[in-house]
C-alpha cells in the first residue's frame, strides 16, 4: 500500500455530561489539538471528514452543526455515519485516490443529550423486532449469554475485563470511569439485562476526538518538522448480516474477515507475537472477550483464558486497552477513533502515564458499527512505513 500516516491526533476529555461545550465547541477543542500535534495549520488540510448522527445529534444532516468548528470552509467535505473508524477509512481512501493530500477527521457525541434505550432501539427491523423493546444493552445481553453458554465463560470471566479497564483508566487523565475495583465489586453492582451488570456496560459519554491522515507526497515535506507519523500498515472492515437471527452471536465472522484482511496488508503473520499492543471497542464487557478471539489473539473460545493469562495486563505480552477502554469512556460515533489515537500514541511514546513501558512498533485499533458488533473495521499501524 502507498505511504500513508496519521501525523495529527486530538481528544477532548470524555465526560458524563459537558454542560460547557456544545458539538461545535467539542468539535473546535479537538480540530485544534490535531493541527497544533502535528504542526500543522487549518489552509494545510485540503479534505474534511466527519463523523456524526442525526439520532445521537436530535438534528437532521447533524455534521452541518459542526463544519466551521472543524475549517472545512471552501474546502472538500463529507460526512460518515457511524463510528469513527469507519469515518478515518474513508479518509484514508480519498488519500490514496491521488486527490488530496492532508484529510481532517473529526468526530463527535454527546449522548448526556440523548435517549440511549430509544435510539439504539432504532437500529433493529421496524416491524417485528423493534416493538420488543430491544436495544443496545438488551440485544448485546443476548449475545453475552450466547457466547457463555457456547463456550463456558462465567460472569466472572467478564468481570475481570471491567477490572482491568476500569483500573487502567486510572492512569488516563481523559477517562471518565476510571477506578480500582474488584470481581464482587461488579458481580454486586446492578443488574440491567441478565448477564450485564453496570460495570459490564460502558457510560453514556460526551466527547470529540480529532485526526488528520496524509499521503506520501506531504510526508516527504515534512520530514524533519514536529509531526511524529504513525504509519497505517494496513485496514479493512466487514459487515454481517443485518438481524440477529440470521447470526450465529457466539462468533464474529466478520471481525475474522477484516482481521484477516489487515494483517494481510501489514505483514502480521502470528497475531499475538507481531502485535505489541491493542485498543479495541469493548462496549460491554463481553466483548472484549470475543473480539480477542475475532481479531487472532488466541483461539475460539479462549478469550477468558487469555486474559486470565496476564497477556493483556500493562505489563504483559500484549496489552490490550492500556486506556480504559470504551468501558471508561464511551462517547458513539467519537469511540473508535479514540482508539486509533491512543494506538498513535502508544507507538509515539506520547500516552503520558498510561504509557506501556516497552517500544510498540506495531499496533491494532479497532471499531465497530451496528447491533452486537454486526461490522467491524481494524486498523494495524506501525512505527515504520
Amino acid at each position: 500500500m502507498e505511504k500513508t500516516a496519521i501525523i495529527g491526533v486530538g481528544q477532548t476529555k470524555q465526560v458524563r455530561n459537558n454542560l460547557k461545550q456544545n458539538f461545535a465547541e467539542m468539535v473546535y477543542e479537538a480540530t485544534t489539538a490535531a493541527l497544533n500535534d502535528a504542526g500543522l495549520e487549518i489552509k494545510d488540510i485540503d479534505n474534511v471528514i466527519t463523523v456524526s448522527n442525526d439520532f445521537w445529534d436530535g438534528r437532521t444532516i447533524s455534521s452541518m452543526a459542526v463544519q466551521d468548528a472543524c475549517g472545512a470552509y471552501e474546502k472538500n467535505v463529507s460526512t460518515v455515519e457511524g463510528d469513527g473508524t469507519f469515518g478515518a477509512y474513508y479518509a484514508l481512501t480519498r488519500i490514496l485516490s491521488g486527490s488530496y493530500k492532508n484529510t481532517l477527521v473529526v468526530a463527535h457525541s454527546k449522548g448526556s443529550e440523548s435517549d440511549t434505550n430509544l435510539i439504539t432501539n432504532g437500529m433493529f427491523e421496524p416491524i417485528f423486532t423493534r416493538p420488543l423493546g430491544l436495544d443496545a444493552i438488551t440485544s448485546s445481553a443476548l449475545q453475552a449469554r450466547a457466547y457463555m453458554e457456547e463456550f463456558g465463560v462465567t460472569e466472572e470471566d467478564l468481570a475481570l475485563v471491567s477490572v482491568k479497564n476500569h483500573g487502567n483508566a486510572l492512569k488516563n487523565p481523559n477517562a471518565q470511569v476510571a477506578k480500582k475495583i474488584t470481581v464482587d465489586d461488579v458481580m454486586q453492582s446492578r443488574r440491567l439485562a441478565d448477564p450485564l451488570k453496570l460495570y459490564d456496560v460502558s457510560p453514556i459519554t460526551d466527547g470529540a476526538a480529532a485526526m488528520i491522515i496524509s499521503g506520501e507526497e506531504f510526508l516527504n515535506k515534512i520530514k524533519g518538522g514536529k509531526a511524529k507519523p504513525v504509519y497505517v500498515k494496513g485496514t479493512a472492515f466487514y459487515s454481517d448480516a443485518y438481524d440477529l437471527g440470521l447470526r450465529d452471536l457466539a462468533r464474529s465472522p466478520a471481525l475474522i474477515a477484516a482481521a484477516k484482511k489487515t494483517y494481510e496488508m501489514a505483514g502480521i503473520k502470528n497475531p499475538a507475537k507481531d502485535i505489541h499492543l491493542a485498543e479495541i471497542y469493548d462496549a460491554f464487557s463481553y466483548m472484549e472477550l470475543m473480539w480477542y478471539e475475532g481479531l487472532g489473539l488466541c483461539g475460539e473460545g479462549k478469550g477468558a483464558e487469555f486474559l486470565k493469562s496476564g497477556a493483556t495486563q500493562m505489563t504483559g505480552s500484549l496489552p490490550v486497552n492500556p486506556s480504559g477502554g470504551v468501558l471508561s469512556a464511551h462517547a458513539v460515533i467519537t469511540a473508535g477513533l479514540i482508539r486509533m489515537i491512543e494506538a498513535t500514541l502508544q507507538i509515539r511514546g506520547d500516552a503520558g502515564a498510561h504509557q506501556i513501558d516497552k517500544k510498540i512498533e506495531t499496533a491494532i485499533a479497532h471499531g465497530i458499527n451496528g447491533p452486537c458488533g454486526q461490522a467491524h473495521c481494524v486498523w494495524a499501524l506501525g512505527s515504520q512505513p
